[in-house]
């Protein structure tokens, strides 16, 4: 995956659109193309994505009007009809109608004590490598004035960032047996909204369950400000939101099943899937990740496995596209400085080859 970046200033969602339209048409068409694909690829009918794009553009409507402006003004100007990027930022909420859940990405861990000290965090991106040619570094100024930096795939609105009110937000995808077809709002916009707006984790939390959901994910915030709480996971699912509040020491973790208790019994992911097994190598590894550098934290968290480590996904070529996974992005956020730090890749490649801020 190539990391291109793009700074905009302006705070009309409109205007804005169109500059991301405009600037890197290319990519977001290409991405775009690669999803429709996609769909069709897991057995999701071409009929079906188009209704639940824009029946989930109409749910982002009404809950942040001025986010689904920025999306229709992206499509106008990267030359595509609005219902395709509408299902482009709505890829969660049409892959939760597939008949089996996908396999699972990304492992997150946040440090996050009582204290003077901003938390420290690591996440892995995993994902279909096929599906990610390019990816986007992007700082804005929100809808409040809060300047947002964050990481996304090509014509989506958000994923992982950090605001300048020093709140950072980890994304992870979950599997409910509520996920319907009932396209709520995009949780890719739910994660752009927060970076937006929320100042603290309790605006973050309160902001999340305002949304209507038909897919499930899990958002991590956490704030450099010594507040309680200072951390936590926001479990969404269409049956409920859960908040699950860091251990004891300050460490909260996840993966790709739900932790919170009222949550868990509705757990759709296959038993197959390696998502325990990589929750219990991170949680195994903590002792040695608390360290001040992203390097420190990424070679420690794949341990004494490396490359091999569970936490790591290599793709292998021989597979259909729909079947193959990659650690994309190791990424970092550093909410007291307001940057990202991150290495296109999984963590042995970020503490041996180096790690670029945003």
């Amino acid at each position: 995956m190539k990391v291109h970046t793009f700074v905009t200033d302006t705070q009309n969602p409109q205007i804005r659109g169109r500059q991301i339209g405009e600037r890197w048409a290319e990519q977001i068409r290409q991405t775009v193309s690669l999803y429709l694909d996609f769909f069709s690829q897991v057995d999701v009918d071409p009929a079906q994505v188009r209704q639940l794009g824009e029946a989930s553009l109409g749910a982002l409507e009404a809950w942040s009007p001025a986010l689904a402006q920025e999306v229709a003004a992206t499509a106008e100007g990267a030359g595509l009809p609005v219902w395709q990027l509408a299902a482009l930022n709505a890829r969660t909420e049409i892959l939760a109608v597939m008949p089996t859940p996908p396999e699972g990405e990304c492992s997150t861990a946040v440090f996050a004590p009582r204290g003077a000290k901003a938390p420290r965090t690591i996440q892995t991106w995993d994902w279909h490598d096929a599906l990610v040619p390019n990816g986007l570094m992007l700082q804005l100024t929100g809808s409040t004035g809060l300047g947002v930096k964050l990481f996304t795939e090509f014509g989506m609105l958000g994923k992982i960032g950090v605001n300048s009110a020093g709140l950072g937000l980890h994304f992870n995808i979950l599997h409910h047996r509520s996920d319907n077809d009932s396209a709520g709002v995009p949780v890719h916009a739910i994660a752009r909204r927060l970076l937006e707006e929320a100042r603290s984790v309790d605006e973050a939390i309160a902001l999340a369950r305002s949304a209507r959901v038909s897919a499930s994910t899990v958002l991590t915030v956490f704030s450099r400000h010594d507040a309680s709480p200072r951390a936590a996971s926001i479990e969404l699912s269409r049956e409920a939101t859960a908040v699950v509040l860091p251990r004891e020491d300050g460490w909260i973790t996840h993966t790709n099943h739900f932790l919170a208790p009222e949550l868990v019994p509705g757990e759709r992911t296959l038993d197959v899937s390696t998502t325990y097994a990589r929750l219990d190598h991170v949680n195994g590894n903590l002792d040695a990740m608390t360290g001040r550098t992203l390097a420190s934290r990424a070679s420690a968290m794949c341990g004494d496995l490396g490359e091999q480590a569970p936490i790591c996904f290599h793709p292998d070529l021989a597979l259909a596209p729909k079947e193959r996974w990659e650690t994309l992005l190791t990424i970092g956020i550093d909410t007291e400085q307001f940057e990202l730090e991150y290495a296109a890749g999984n963590p042995v490649v970020l503490a041996r080859s180096g790690s670029v801020r945003f």
